[in-house]
């Protein structure tokens, strides 16, 4: 098709074509003849469609937020002509990123890769990647798609956080438990039988389908529990970068929780986020869950939140410098420990008695205060 300028080149010379003849000037009419020939020209130059395949692949395809990810693209030219000329661009977000195809002989495959932008949260698709083959003048180019899009997941960034404590007294190595008291053990998952484990605990009906001895793990339902309620208020941020930080601050908590194999849930004004009982698995849950959260317009204060909610354990409040917190010093009744992290507040928040206040413009900033709040 024809880019602007081809159609302005056509247009100026249809216009000194009809002059020239109409006024009996030669010279109009051959600037306007050769005008046309170029674009003409330049219309069978990008008419050839390239045979190429094109296979992408994204690593990693989740990352924590600021960390490097990277697009490889391996592209095969199937046909018998040799290519050259053509620029590309590869989809990405709301933008695209220009990669560079080398000359490309009949059979060859080239592979390049090219650095994704990790610095916002989220799903980012990748794809599909277009190449733009144009004429020398730019009076003609074609595009075609190749490739199949890939998503990119940007998870919050986390620090390592020591578990919050709540009133109670728990076992350090986690909720698992063979020995909980009674009426607070529950079935959790099947894992494989290791050295030492209890032999009342095979299933044998699985062992038997799988053909290794799987046992039953068991999980003691009375370990505290950590409940983290982030306001996705947007009033309640003065900066679309705070909220980032606050998701990463509500990230580093749960991740940390759930690393100690610690039951936590993440709750919004929307409801019930994620809820899990603790481990690897579930760290991985939370970080996606929360790679996918947004901002919304709809006022939900995360005391108003945390006031429906089930009580017991510690309870982590995280919410902007203008969001809400005056009512929560009344949740300590409810909830061994309260914290409350405000990001970049615009004055020092108000003392909240029973509350630890946290207020932080980074992570760094979170991982020193939060060391006093767990004490």
């Amino acid at each position: 098709m024809l880019t602007p300028v081809g159609w302005g080149v056509a247009a100026v010379s249809v216009v000194l074509y009809a002059a020239g003849a109409l006024l009996g000037y030669p010279e109009p009419v051959a600037l306007a003849v050769g005008g046309l020939l170029a674009v003409a020209a330049a219309l069978l130059w990008t008419l050839p469609q390239p045979k190429l395949t094109v296979e992408r692949e994204i690593t990693p395809l989740r990352v924590a937020r600021g960390e490097p990810a990277s697009g490889i693209l391996h592209v095969t030219n199937t046909g018998r002509a040799r290519r050259a000329g053509m620029r590309a661009y590869d989809a990405c977000g709301d933008g695209r990123i220009e990669v560079r195809v080398p000359v490309l002989r009949p059979g060859a495959t080239e592979t390049v890769d090219y650095r994704l932008p990790t610095d916002r949260r989220g799903e980012i698709p990748v794809g599909p990647l277009r190449l733009v083959r144009a004429d020398p003048f730019g009076l003609a180019r074609r595009v075609r798609e190749y490739g199949e899009p890939r998503t990119l997941l940007v998870r919050p960034k986390t620090i390592p956080l020591p578990l919050l404590p709540s009133g109670r007294n728990h076992h350090l190595e986690g909720p698992t438990s063979d020995t909980a008291p009674a009426g607070t053990v529950t079935f959790h998952a099947l894992r494989e039988y290791v050295v030492g484990d209890d032999l009342r605990h095979i299933h044998w009906r699985s062992s038997a389908r799988t053909g290794t001895l799987m046992v039953r793990q068991l999980v003691d339902a009375s370990m505290p529990q950590t409940t983290i309620v982030v306001d996705t208020g947007a009033a309640a941020y003065t900066d679309p970068d705070d909220f980032e930080l606050a998701i990463d601050a509500a990230a580093s908590v749960a991740a940390g929780a759930a690393r100690m194999n610690f039951p936590v849930r993440v709750l919004t004004g929307e409801g019930p986020l994620v809820e899990t009982r603790g481990g690897a698995h579930d760290v991985e849950a939370i970080l996606d869950r929360l790679a996918r959260l947004s901002r919304t317009d709809m006022a939900h204060a995360a005391v108003e939140v945390a006031r429906r909610v089930r009580a017991g354990g510690a309870l982590v409040l995280v919410t902007g410098g203008r969001g809400e917190i005056s009512g929560a010093g009344a949740l300590r009744r409810r909830f061994d420990r309260v914290v409350c992290v405000r990001i970049r507040p615009e004055a020092p928040g108000p003392g909240l008695p029973g509350v630890a206040l946290i207020e932080i413009s980074d992570l760094e900033e979170l991982r020193a205060a939060w060391k006093g709040a767990a004490r």
